[in-house]
């Protein structure tokens, strides 16, 4: 049975949290590098410890991490993905299609969280591209490698026409290929500036682009930004915050194809304004 069973609370449109200080002057960054303003004000007062729902769900997810990755030497399977959200908490739901197409798709989405990628995976086989520091990360990490992640590096520009140049050979090869344009999480009460890079592998391939909107709420659909991963905060602080909560719901909501057409400023303006105006 689809995640999108389960009946749907009523939209509601999301609140600003926090105040976002502004990114910072390009002179103390490169003008490249994907940054985002986010970080601990962005995220809601430590809740209750809540330290017997954690210990029952980091004992699921063990247990799912032990089976997983013999399971994933054939390949991703959204099952296990699924499984993987209800071991945490977090309740997968879809708006719009159910599918995000055949014959090499280029799923592109906001980002928000570590959940993000486990999301996308639980509606159907997707390889991510993904910063290099995934594949240490503990749980996220081993099933990234198994999947077929295309890992970039964020630290220079040198390899990015090699992740351009492979993403778009997987999508001709008829691969659903995922990426946040993004480039780095930010916390749901803001977003930030697509990269146009990915979108030049759909040009280059002449496939369609599927924008999806990711959003994280209470179980009464009140937006939160609990399950945001930013900052300096580590995986283990986002992971158990999320697994104290009672419940999390993640949407996953697929907006209309793109057609490969125009240049990748263009593209990329479009899928943005897509996503950011999907409520």
């Amino acid at each position: 049975m689809l995640p999108s069973a389960a009946p749907l609370p009523p939209a509601v449109p999301p609140t600003l949290h926090p105040t976002h200080p502004g990114l910072p002057a390009l002179a103390v960054r490169p003008a490249w590098a994907p940054c985002s303003p986010c970080g601990p004000d962005c995220l809601p007062a430590p809740g209750p410890r809540a330290a017997l729902r954690v210990a029952r769900r980091l004992v699921a997810l063990t247990v799912l991490l032990l089976v997983a990755l013999p399971v994933l030497l054939t390949g991703p399977d959204p099952r296990l993905f699924r499984a993987v959200l209800r071991a945490a908490g977090v309740r997968l739901r879809i708006r719009g299609d159910t599918t995000y197409g055949t014959g090499g798709v280029l799923v592109v989405a906001n980002h928000l969280s570590w959940i993000d990628v486990v999301a996308l995976g639980a509606l159907a086989p997707v390889r991510m591209i993904a910063k290099r520091e995934v594949a240490d990360w503990p749980l996220i990490g081993p099933i990234a490698r198994r999947t077929g992640v295309l890992f970039v590096d964020r630290a220079g520009l040198r390899g990015l026409p090699r992740v351009v140049a492979g993403t778009a050979a997987a999508l001709r090869a008829g691969a659903t290929v995922g990426v946040f344009p993004e480039g780095t999480t930010w916390c749901g009460s803001a977003s930030g500036p697509f990269r146009r890079a990915p979108f030049q592998a759909a040009l280059d391939a002449g496939r369609p682009v599927r924008p999806v909107r990711i959003d994280l709420a209470l179980p009464d659909g009140r937006p939160t930004t609990a399950g945001a991963f930013v900052g300096d905060e580590t995986l283990w602080d986002s992971m158990l915050r999320i697994l104290r909560l009672p419940r999390l719901d993640c949407t996953l909501t697929l907006l209309p194809v793109l057609p490969p057409e125009g240049d990748r400023r263009a593209l990329a303006a479009q899928a943005e304004r897509a996503i950011t105006s999907a409520w």
